[in-house]
């Protein structure tokens, strides 16, 4: 996420575990050195199956050779139950049947004496996951014990080469990606800091990160931390591009402090994406050298960290000057490509680290997605996770054209994207980190949408995240976690986005009753969002209302009654008169607010572009958007492709000094000396209507 740019962008899942099982099955196995006709020979197998969820399961092998040294090893084995092995690490796996051969890769195919070399896969089961019971190693059964004979040379396979890298220090984090990307799940983004472009993390307005800062995300219940790193601006020339010493270690302090917390950390190259990475399709020679340099010194000097820390190639990738999607994806697939060699080759850790790979701009288009899983298959490496971002279907995201509500429309946006990324990924187990998440709205402040349609919106996100079995990274630049209080902005979004990790929340039609100030008062409903809980009543501080007196329930629909909304409004003053929570059988209550109003009123006015403030009594109510347009009926302002204006850009209401903005951004984009005709809806459902008429740098402001 672009943080200050205004540019668009396009969970809690742990698997679901039957059983925490962990079922480790010791054997012996006779051991054949390939090097002699009559060597020594004897192993013993360690079968561990870590982790286990309807349909699939994760399972790590271990080899200790107890005889003389080997340069290469075959395993077979047959599973009782049928599974199939679906994705494998530091080892090659093929299958005839229920009958399965491993093979050693390039960098651990020599065992010496009592050494020990390991590898991992995800399988898939139906019915029964059994372990298997005997293994045969470079054709020889387990026979627990040094001894046997050899059998012909033919039947061992052909010495490897010695490896070019060091083997890997450890299997993938949780026994492999899939359940360790499960594992990070809840994650959260620090915004607007290392990422920040400028001297140091402070220079986008954020304070100095501490561990302090870290030890209290981490006591939020989140598990993974992406620290987005630029490195543009703390890196020498060509051609070696020597990053900072200074800046380095920091990051390497904040990293390690998280690290020192449990976390799961990412770290990546960030706003270099939109700097000068995408200047790649016309200085594609200097672009790529100079990539390739700062992930070298990166990998290099992250080669031991544990392997909790995770690298992902570039944030938001997008090129200038290109022919077009092809050479996009072709010049994409080559960073990433890129990438994974120059971390893989580093040795160390970086032999099996985590590597998150992005799509196109880390949208969720499906032309993206199939470049991406494109890219995947070409690299065939089980340690790589895709990634893409979201924020929402955009009209919503911003409160544009009349996008003021998680509907139909927004719901549907958000459940193709997921699944487009489960389809192409997931389902075939590869894992998914939607790494950034919000509302684009919220650069500017969290109020951009209104309250309830945003719990809306965050709820069904971590419901169907979780659904798709997607790990989600909330985008955070300070709006919402402070940074020095170490408090929730928003204390009631917070609440709402942390129950979505592990369950559902009811929600309603609407967080708002809107009463008249004048006139009989009579019943208000509201459409229950049961979202598979049940409906356990209504409260109002800590005493419950009567069903039947206060409220009734029909279906789904919820119905206040006169005498209650009466009792509820007391003396009918403008605003919130009372608060009710509506309470559901899982997730967090949905709060009511029951307030009074007239129609607004609005008053003649004068001003210039550059400040013109409409004086507003809003009487209770409050602005739910704007439209605009000239008297032909032709739309008016920015984008005018839509009379609903964009909230917050071009016109804010101010209810603290009672007056609604209307933005430089708006007039000048409005033609001089025509009229426009403005509409203005009110969350009450009121809509008034006003006019106003650019001469220059003057404008003038009427009711008529």
């Amino acid at each position: 996420m672009a943080g200050l740019r205004g540019t668009a962008r396009r969970i809690r899942w742990r698997i679901g575990m039957v059983a925490a099982v962990t079922t480790t099955l010791v054997v012996g196995a006779g051991l054949v050195a390939a090097t002699s006709a009559q060597a020594a020979a004897g192993c013993r197998v360690a079968y561990t199956k870590s982790t286990e969820w309807p349909g699939g399961f994760s399972a790590d092998v271990s080899i200790t050779n107890l005889g003389d040294p080997i340069n290469a090893w075959s395993l077979v084995w047959t599973f009782p139950s049928g599974q199939q092995v679906t994705q494998a690490w530091n080892a090659n796996i093929t299958a005839s049947g229920a009958k399965v051969t491993a093979t050693n890769v390039s960098y651990n195919g020599a065992i010496a004496t009592n050494g020990t070399v390991s590898f991992g896969f995800n399988g898939s089961w139906s019915g029964a996951n059994t372990a298997p019971t005997s293994f045969t190693l470079n054709g020889v059964t387990c026979t627990g014990s040094v001894g046997g004979t050899t059998p012909p040379a033919t039947t061992a396979p052909p010495t490897s080469a010695p490896p070019t890298t060091a083997p890997p220090t450890s299997p993938p984090p949780a026994g492999n990606a899939m359940a360790a990307v499960a594992a990070m799940q809840p994650g959260w983004n620090l915004g607007n800091s290392f990422d920040a472009v400028g001297a140091d993390e402070t220079a986008w307005g954020n304070p100095r990160v501490t561990k302090a800062l870290i030890d209290n995300v981490r006591a939020q219940g989140f598990n993974s931390i992406r620290i987005p790193v630029t490195w543009s601006n703390h890196h020498g020339g060509a051609p070696s591009y020597t990053i900072d010493a200074a800046w380095l270690n920091r990051v390497r302090e904040v990293v390690n402090w998280a690290l020192d917390d449990g976390f799961y950390v990412v770290i990546n190259l960030h706003h270099d994406s939109w700097q000068w990475i995408n200047t790649m399709p016309t200085d594609r020679t200097n672009v790529l050298n100079r990539y390739n340099a700062l992930w070298t010194q990166i990998a290099a000097a992250f080669r031991d960290s544990s392997s909790r820390l995770v690298f992902e190639s570039v944030n938001e990738p997008q090129f200038t000057g290109s022919s077009g999607d092809a050479q996009n994806a072709t010049l994409l697939n080559e960073l990433n490509t890129s990438f994974q060699r120059i971390v893989r080759q580093s040795g160390g850790g970086n032999a099996t680290r985590l590597l998150v790979l992005p799509t196109l701009y880390t949208s969720a288009d499906q032309a993206r997605v199939d470049e991406l899983a494109s890219t995947f298959n070409t690299l065939k490496d089980a340690n790589l996770i895709a990634t893409v971002h979201f924020y929402g279907y955009w009209p919503f995201s911003v409160n544009i054209a009349g996008g003021t509500r998680f509907d139909a429309t927004v719901q549907q946006d958000l459940i193709d994207q997921f699944d487009r990324v489960y389809n192409a990924f997931v389902a075939r187990n590869i894992p998914v980190i939607i790494g950034e998440y919000g509302l684009l709205g919220f650069d500017r402040h969290t109020g951009t949408i209104e309250q309830g349609e945003k719990l809306k919106f965050f709820e069904f996100l971590g419901y169907y995240a979780r659904n798709r079995k997607l790990t989600t990274q909330l985008w955070d630049n300070g709006q919402h976690f402070g940074r020095t209080s170490f408090q929730w902005s928003d204390p009631e979004l917070f609440a709402q986005i942390k129950s979505s990790w592990t369950t559902r929340s009811g929600t309603a039609s609407s967080d708002q009753v809107y009463v008249p100030r004048t006139g009989s008062i009579t019943s208000k409903s509201l459409t229950l969002n049961l979202n598979g809980t049940t409906f356990q009543g209504l409260r109002q501080g800590s005493t419950d209302l009567a069903n039947g007196t206060d409220y009734t329930v029909s279906g789904s629909t919820l119905t206040l009654t006169a005498a209650a909304v009466t009792r509820l409004v007391g003396s009918r003053a403008y605003g919130v008169n009372a608060t009710i929570q509506a309470r559901f059988s899982s997730g967090v209550p949905w709060r009511i607010s029951i307030i009074s109003y007239d129609p607004p009123v609005l008053s003649n006015a004068t001003g210039s572009t550059g400040s013109f403030n409409v004086p507003t009594q809003f009487r209770g109510d409050q602005l739910a958007t704007m439209e605009a347009k000239y008297a032909d009926g032709s739309n008016a302002g920015p984008q005018n492709w839509t009379s609903f204006k964009e909230f917050d850009v071009t016109f804010a209401p101010n209810y603290s000094s009672n007056t609604i903005t209307l933005k430089p951004e708006f007039f000048a984009e409005v033609n001089d000396g025509r009229r426009v005709t403005l509409t203005f809806h009110f969350w009450s459902g009121t809509k008034v209507t006003y006019y106003v008429t650019k001469s220059g740098g003057t404008v003038t402001g009427s009711t008529s």
